[in-house]
């Protein structure tokens, strides 16, 4: 990618602004003395994806946003476009593929969004979407692969160090890499020492293969749908958040899914969370071992990113 738009902590205090009043600033809750969660599943839509989704849309101008705007996704970032695009007076169409949980498709319609369904892989959604905005006029809003995207995410990783100056590492899901570039821009910015640490379960493990690489490495549909973690089952990460990420987070490590279920059991019986399995990666990350402390590291915030989780999934881990 010829000059790649790194998005700057000006961008993202803007976002900030933007957001506020929308997006919920969300707490940091003290797991023990030395770890603290963030839980992004508390957000009006219950994920992180609302701060992204309406930076975009409310940077649109009155014109773009008449045409309607379009999207592609599994379902957090689907949704908080459905909801950033009522909110703003715009017209949603959303491309979701034929396995998304009932909870996020449900959480879409809510919103007075169309949804138009595909296969389940990312990229015919991504073609898809391509295809209604040539047909029909509208606005992509794409999941992660924008500036706008990545700065409204990364208001994230600007809570987390204006909350707690002290953090010495931060624990974040990686998907297609718009939430991880944004707290990693972030964090990076305004605590350069602080530890950034992303997280992508074993079966959907594309982007740890990519930074490890130094190119973009990409899996198919059939690979990373083994993952019950659907938010992370992108097949490749965006080109720009994939240029945030070289140049900002330490590490990615990945988990198993046995690992993941713990995770979301011990969110909701110890910190009275509900927690997709997306969102539990990071805390499967933290309890595993699988990003251990080093010395030092004794204020750790894990990003717990999203908590719209099927029902009978849900109860089938919670009795596992």
């Amino acid at each position: 990618m010829a000059d790649p738009h790194i998005v700057s902590i000006d961008e993202i205090r803007e976002a900030a602004g933007r957001i506020r009043g929308v997006a919920t600033r969300t707490p940091l809750l003290q797991w023990d003395d030395t770890t603290w969660l963030k839980p992004e599943s508390l957000q009006p839509i219950g994920a992180f994806k609302m701060r992204g989704a309406y930076n975009k849309v409310a940077s649109l101008s009155d014109a773009e946003r008449a045409r309607g705007v379009v999207t592609y996704s599994s379902g957090n970032h689907a949704q908080a476009v459905a909801r950033a695009a009522r909110l703003l007076g715009a017209k949603a169409v959303i491309c979701m593929p034929e396995n998304a949980p009932r909870v996020k498709v449900d959480g879409v319609l809510r919103d007075g969004a169309e949804i138009v369904t595909t296969s389940n892989d990312s990229e015919e959604r991504h073609r898809r979407a391509l295809q209604l905005v040539d047909e029909r006029g509208l606005v992509m809003v794409e999941p992660y692969d924008d500036p706008a995207i990545i700065a409204g995410q990364g208001t994230c990783g600007l809570e987390i160090v204006d909350d707690l100056p002290e953090v010495t590492s931060v624990i974040v899901p990686v998907s297609g890499g718009g939430l991880s570039a944004g707290v990693a821009t972030a964090v990076k910015a305004m605590k350069p020492d602080a530890r950034v640490i992303g997280v992508e379960p074993e079966l959907a493990a594309d982007a740890k293969e990519s930074l490890e690489s130094g190119e973009m490495v990409t899996w198919s549909a059939d690979q990373t749908v083994r993952t019950m973690a659907d938010g992370l089952r992108t097949n490749s990460l965006g080109p720009l958040p994939f240029e945030h990420l070289k140049r900002f987070i330490d590490e990615i490590v990945t988990v198993t899914e046995d690992e993941i279920a713990d995770a979301m059991r011990q969110l909701a019986r110890r910190a009275r969370l509900v927690v997709e399995p997306s969102g539990a990666a990071s805390m499967a990350a933290h309890l595993a071992g699988r990003a251990p402390c080093p010395e030092g590291d004794d204020a750790r915030v894990v990003i717990i990113s999203g908590g719209n989780v099927d029902p009978e999934l849900y109860l089938r881990v919670l009795s596992g």
